[in-house]
């Protein structure tokens, strides 16, 4: 017999404080999936990373919606019972879709916690209560306005500093905030697979500025490609779009490739998955930090508990509310002393705004 639960697929739409540019692209409105996993005696929350169109991830947001009610859902609803660990093994059946697989699981996990009055935090075995955050700066028309912008948000405390850069706005950029705010700000450089091998000659200019890591810059599969980069950079390399598995990571370690892990929950496909390539980076004493996607208080306030785990050892891009979003669908989230508090309480921690929720919702459907 099949246990009994509900799902609700919500499709929001938040607009950003701001437009947020990459080097693959650039968005000024946060369009969403939420689920949301209710039994007879709780309920949990997730969202969904997916975009609505595949501009990072190669999942879209409404292939996402179709995989969750057509595939994921009626798969669960054989199992006689169900929690988060036995959903994350079921879902291995169904090749790919991490991002899909990510917000169903974690959705599972937050009403399995709240049911137990358990926080993620120590059910992943965290222990932090504080989490060093840093904040993700987007290209910029010009070099002033960049250095406008983190003088701003240097001002409000956050302890490191990120910038997004592309060929042509590289060396530049760090170079000036390097010279406007000098040595003691910790500062990294995020290319989201923008470069080449070819680029070697630009990227090692980069060395002089004293970086904490360069997140990314080949394409994702390019592995060997990485590992050749690092040889010739004294800056460390993290790696992210190419971790998207417990077993991607062990790859990219062994082959020296990555020197620095940034792991996104929604890549690997959950706080499960994310958690076992932290303990892999723990042993190997490979330092991880946790990525962002523009998430709302409901993601953010998982990320946290994430984070609080020991290997987390590097300021995670988990901002503030305010960087994203004037108004969010939860609890707002503050710098305090460059760090931000994992929220208290039974699963996630987050507290979801009902009635704001309703405003911004522009899809609903339940399943079951």
């Amino acid at each position: 017999m099949s246990a009994a639960f509900k799902v609700e697929l919500r499709r929001v739409r938040m607009p950003l404080a701001g437009e947020f540019r990459t080097s693959r692209g650039s968005e000024s409105v946060r369009e969403m999936l939420l689920v949301r996993w209710v039994t007879d005696n709780s309920e949990g929350w997730a969202e969904c990373a997916a975009d609505a169109e595949p501009v990072y991830f190669p999942e879209r947001l409404e292939s996402a919606r179709l995989l969750i009610a057509e595939v994921l859902v009626p798969l669960l609803a054989k199992i006689p019972t169900i929690d988060a660990a036995g959903a994350h093994v079921a879902m291995k059946r169904v090749p790919g879709n991490p991002l899909a697989k990510a917000a169903l699981e974690s959705a599972i996990l937050d009403a399995e916690l709240r049911a137990h009055g358990m926080s993620m935090k120590s059910y992943l075995g965290g222990s932090r209560e504080k989490i060093r955050v840093g904040v993700s700066v987007g290209i910029c028309e010009s070099l002033s306005d960049l250095i406008r912008q983190v003088e701003g948000y240097v001002a409000e405390g956050y302890s490191r500093v990120k910038l997004k850069i592309a060929p042509g706005w590289d060396v530049e950029p760090a170079r000036a905030i390097r010279r406007e705010f000098g040595e003691d700000l910790l500062l990294q450089v995020d290319a989201n697979q923008a470069y080449t091998i070819a680029d070697v000659s630009t990227l090692r200019r980069l060395d002089t500025f004293d970086l904490l890591l360069l997140e990314q810059p080949l394409p994702a599969e390019d592995l060997c490609g990485h590992a050749r980069l690092a040889g010739y950079l004294q800056t460390p390399i993290c790696l992210d779009e190419s971790i998207t598995s417990c077993a991607s990571a062990a790859t990219a370690i062994q082959m020296g490739a990555a020197q620095i892990i940034n792991i996104k929950p929604a890549r690997v496909g959950g706080y499960l998955e994310a958690r076992a390539i932290h303990d892999l980076c723990l042993a190997q004493s490979i330092p991880v930090w946790c990525g962002g996607v523009l998430e709302t208080a409901i993601g953010r306030a998982a990320n946290l508990q994430l984070a609080s785990l020991p290997g987390f050892t590097l300021p995670s891009d988990i901002s503030a509310t305010k960087r994203y979003y004037t108004k969010d669908i939860g609890q707002e989230f503050h710098i305090e002393s460059g760090t931000i508090s994992v929220p208290h309480g039974p699963g996630t921690g987050a507290v979801i705004d009902l009635d704001y929720l309703e405003s911004v919702s522009v899809e609903q459907e339940w399943l079951m």
